[in-house]
């Protein structure tokens, strides 16, 4: 989520620093930053909720991280890896000198136990487990990944923030994920739920030496103490912000970019485009199972009238079905006839084929990302047009996102997605992702996609996955939405991100 991070000084400064574009940042103070609710864990390889990865990647780190374009660049790794046997072994050299919070140096040991336990963990790791033969270290500062076949998007697997491929002391990867020790900047200091997750500057972090670049290169705490904040009321989020309580707000209503314009300590901060919003059906169990439902579903919306309600003004949003926007490469118009269909005729002939017996289509949503609640509200009234009962399970989305791993608790929920650098991010395309889609011609083509080093043809056969994707009714988008956050100016030196980071910048 692109949003920009503020910052409160409470302390003072004890140094002056001027970064490339010839801004001073300065060491000290407390940001606060207020996030859209609790997390629902802090181990960020278990989820692949943004609120968790926003947070513990100030802690945790990965082997690759994501630069500007999304390029793909060293963490913990010292150089981007040597890749042989036609594309099947990737050996890592690790930076050396690299201490865990703990005092303890980084070894290849570490690394290769945490890869293996992100394999074992991670939904983004098991979508790739059963092509990796072997994970080794070979000498005190290499990691080998063995592949049974070339799968052109393991480094992106292994940069993104979410459901996080952290490298974690050796004796902490066995079972559920028992202390917080990573090597980043930051370091955990305190959990407090339903108040806080603190984290103080590890003065001890060894920083990568190329320079900082979004979430790769160098990463410095300038800032004393990190405290993010769980806010579940986007009305609190927007007033803290105003009255300076809060130096980052995070997912602010749309309707509230006035307000934020004009003042003096903060800004409204616009990214555009952000993302998707997305609506996954029940493919594993319940009414949804039967294609038909799904499709009866997919004909009855009108993505158009989500959008509106959603977001209000078309500066914030675009009715569009692309899986990704006009001038991304991957952007395909294969499918989109049943896309924003809204024809409830079709839907009713469906439901007649589907056998649907009346029973309520429960819709699982949180109003903590309020325009999640404001489209549940829409889908609920278009399926109702079409002759089904539905029910609206409203839920904090700490508690949504345990329940949608329950298939029996729900037959459809909304998310969102921000654009990710390679498709096969995307999560529709895991197996085990709440929503279940399991399909021998996804599995085909997405094996085809992966194996193919070839940029055109890798864009052919997306398009071709985004029409079966369209025609299993498996999860629906939405349309393209912009995000609103709101920034302190005096903060300096803040990258706008998907996933908010707080390294790298200062507070006056």
């Amino acid at each position: 989520m692109k949003k920009f991070c503020l910052a409160l000084c409470l302390l003072a400064c004890v140094a002056v620093i001027p970064t490339a574009r010839g801004e001073e940042l300065t060491r000290g103070g407390v940001l606060n930053i207020a996030t859209i609710g609790e997390p629902p864990t802090l181990d960020p390889t278990s989820t692949t909720a943004d609120v968790v990865g926003m947070i513990t990647q100030h802690y945790y780190e990965t082997l690759y991280a994501f630069g500007h374009g999304f390029a793909i660049k060293p963490l913990l790794a010292a150089a981007m890896p040597e890749v042989t046997d036609g594309g099947t072994v990737y050996t890592i050299a690790l930076r050396q000198g690299v201490k865990f919070h703990n005092g303890k140096e980084l070894t290849s040991a570490d690394a290769a136990a945490s890869v293996k336990r992100w394999l074992r963990n991670s939904v983004r790791g098991k979508q790739v487990a059963d092509m990796v033969k072997d994970v080794s270290a070979p000498d005190t500062y290499t990691v080998r990944i063995e592949m049974s076949a070339p799968h052109t998007p393991l480094l992106a697997l292994l940069s993104i923030p979410t459901s996080m491929a952290i490298i974690i002391p050796e004796e902490l990867c066995e079972g559920d994920l028992k202390d917080n020790i990573g090597t980043g900047p930051y370091k955990f200091a305190e959990h407090q739920p339903d108040r806080y997750v603190r984290l103080v500057r590890y003065d001890d972090y060894q920083p990568s030496p190329e320079a900082g670049d979004l979430y790769a290169g160098e990463r410095v705490a300038y800032v004393d103490e990190l405290r993010f904040i769980p806010v579940p009321s986007a009305n609190t989020r927007i007033e803290g912000a105003l009255a300076g309580q809060y130096q980052y707000s995070d997912q602010l209503p749309i309707e509230n970019y006035d307000r934020l314009v004009g003042k003096d300590r903060v800004e409204p901060v616009i990214t555009d485009p952000y993302g998707w919003p997305i609506l996954f059906l029940n493919c594993r169990d319940g009414k949804m199972t039967n294609l038909a439902m799904r499709q009866a579903v997919q004909a009855a919306m009108s993505q158009e009238d989500m959008m509106y309600i959603a977001f209000g003004e078309e500066q914030f949003f675009s009715v569009d079905g692309s899986l990704y926007p006009e001038g991304y490469f991957y952007h395909s118009e294969k499918g989109l006839d049943l896309y924003n269909q809204y024809d409830i005729d079709k839907a009713k002939a469906l439901l007649k084929e589907a056998n649907y017996d009346g029973s309520p289509v429960r819709i699982l949503t949180s109003m903590q990302y309020e325009f999640h609640f404001k489209m549940a509200q829409v889908l609920a009234e278009n399926l109702r047009e079409a002759g089904m009962e539905v029910s609206i399970d409203v839920v904090d989305w700490a508690t949504l996102t345990q329940q949608r791993t329950d298939p029996t608790k729900w037959d459809l929920y909304f998310t969102h997605s921000p654009f990710v650098p390679d498709p096969y991010l995307n999560n529709f395309f895991n197996d085990e992702y709440p929503g279940w889609w399991v399909s021998p011609e996804k599995t085909e083509l997405a094996n085809k996609f992966n194996a193919e080093p070839d940029l055109a043809k890798r864009a052919e056969i997306f398009g071709d996955i985004q029409e079966l994707l369209y025609e299993s009714a498996s999860s629906i988008k939405i349309g393209n939405f912009n995000l609103l956050g709101a920034k302190d100016k005096n903060l300096k030196g803040y990258q706008p991100s998907s996933w908010p980071s707080f390294w790298n910048v200062s507070i006056r």
